[in-house]
């Protein structure tokens, strides 16, 4: 049988594969992650993929359905996000057109399953959750030509509206997947996509599932792989990173996008060693929580990591408290400290809104930014997502501000506010974040800091000249 999965055309270089779908300030394009594992589900029980990533491929609509028309498939499988939830569904509608059975994934289905499917006219249902398991399961009913009713993880649309059946259960055995880098190489220009994070080109791939800790804006969690963390064996990792080192020669960095490596410090440690054992040299970068300590990421260092992307969020301890961080900034500092000794290179996430955020907090979280130092920073306004505790938070509490989807991003797709604070509009919450964005970028030390490691640094030269390419028409934008 023929399968269609499909990263539908929205808006230029709109990077929907990460927790907060955008196009980017830093020129970020994600690999679509989890619609590539469905693809090497599929390819391994046997069907025939077609995987069309519309952003990465630079396909308007008409490209698109051409490809997908002329390929005939009998499912079509639509990745879906927030922001682009009623373009999504109406291509979803569109796609049934084709006589292919339709189906939608991804965060908000998973979270909003009947209100999603409602949302079209034409399109069968909804994959939800976590979907290898669901999507194998549809496919065998579309090809044995039976009921997609009654599936586990799934929303079928009916004449009075949707049954939805939960999930049962996620994948426990990660080794049985395929390389999610094998899928990359056979069906996608790896080239075009970039988080500056890492070196590039990077491939994206995941060494465990599911977060334990309770932070209450993270969507990945909260709806697709649950707060348990599940993970691969540490040999299978180290074979998919040896892969990509002999099969993809043109690939300069790993980088893990599980949510956080470091929820295992014992099976970091040993990742670690059995990466320097096999003779893997590629460099990685990964999402780490600010608990490592110094041993653990000096022997993540001597094993090729290069950059973590570390959540310290806020400066203020009653405000990680509110979202329920589990952290203390003294543990921040801690973290900060061991990593700067144990040379690896720290990505700081700030964010502001938070139920209880005033001026004067936002304030002290930008002192603690630059404090901290981090080798470079997000600054973001709070993005909530239906399904998250954050999301749930907010509307209890009268501060979401929103009448559509698509005021979750800017006419131009980067990310916009849909909350406020008692003393700060959504609009504020965004200017402050751009004026934290140039007081961090622009002091005359860290320009001069950032020329110096590019000067004697190749890859580090590259990595940076590729996301100021796109990032300073924002951080030099004045003020309207």
């Amino acid at each position: 049988m023929r399968i269609t999965t499909l990263n539908p055309p929205f808006l230029p270089h709109y990077s929907r594969g990460q927790r907060s779908p955008a196009v980017t300030r830093s020129g970020t394009l994600y690999f679509p992650i989890w619609l590539s594992y469905a693809v090497g589900a599929l390819e391994q029980t046997g069907y025939t993929v077609q995987f069309l990533d519309s952003p990465a491929m630079n396909l308007d609509w008409e490209q698109t359905e051409e490809k997908i028309r002329s390929f005939s498939p009998e499912l079509i499988v639509v990745e879906t996000s927030t922001p682009s939830i009623i373009s999504d569904v109406q291509t979803a509608d569109m796609l049934t057109e084709t006589g292919a059975v339709v189906f939608v994934v991804g965060t908000h289905p998973s979270a909003l399953p009947e209100e999603t499917v409602l949302l079209g006219e034409k399109f069968h249902g909804a994959i939800l959750g976590e979907y290898e398991k669901p999507i194998l399961a549809v496919a065998a009913a579309v090809e044995a030509g039976g009921s997609l009713n009654g599936i586990p993880g799934t929303a079928i649309r009916t004449e009075s509206g949707a049954e939805v059946i939960p999930p049962n259960g996620y994948i426990q055995d990660l080794d049985s997947l395929p390389f999610v880098s094998s899928v990359y190489a056979a069906h996608l220009p790896v080239e075009r996509y970039n988080n500056p994070n890492a070196l590039h080109p990077q491939v994206m791939i995941i060494g465990g599932r599911g977060c334990p800790n309770q932070c209450s804006f993270c969507v990945f969690p909260q709806t697709l792989t649950g707060r348990h963390y599940r993970s691969r064996s540490v040999e299978n990792v180290v074979a998919e990173m040896k892969w990509v080192q002999e099969n993809m020669p043109e690939v300069q960095a790993i980088f893990f996008e599980d949510d956080t490596i470091a929820a295992d410090m014992q099976r970091l440690r040993h990742l670690s060693s059995e990466i320097v054992r096999a003779g893997v040299t590629i460099s990685w970068t990964c999402n780490m929580r600010a608990t490592a300590d110094y041993e653990t990421l000096r022997q993540c260092h001597s094993a090729g990591l290069r950059s973590v992307c570390v959540g310290f969020e806020s400066g203020c301890n009653e405000i990680l408290a509110s979202m329920r961080k589990g952290l203390k900034t003294d543990q921040m500092v801690e973290f900060m400290n061991s990593a700067r000794k144990a040379g690896v290179l720290v990505h700081g996430c700030f964010l502001f809104g938070i139920p209880g955020e005033t001026r004067h907090t936002a304030r002290r979280t930008l002192d603690f930014a630059l404090n901290l130092n981090p080798d470079t920073a997000q600054f973001y306004p709070l993005m909530v997502y239906p399904g998250t505790d954050a999301y749930a938070d907010v509307q209890k509490a009268g501060l979401l501000v929103t009448s559509s989807w698509r005021d979750w991003l800017k006419e131009d797709g980067t990310h916009a506010c849909v909350v406020k604070t008692p003393d700060m509009s959504p609009d504020e919450l965004v200017e402050f974040c751009n004026y934290a964005r140039k007081k961090f970028y622009l002091r005359p030390g860290y320009i001069l800091k950032k020329a110096w490691h590019s000067l004697f640094d190749k890859g580090e030269r590259h990595r940076t000249l590729l996301a100021f390419r796109t990032f300073r028409k924002y951080l030099f934008r004045r003020k309207k």
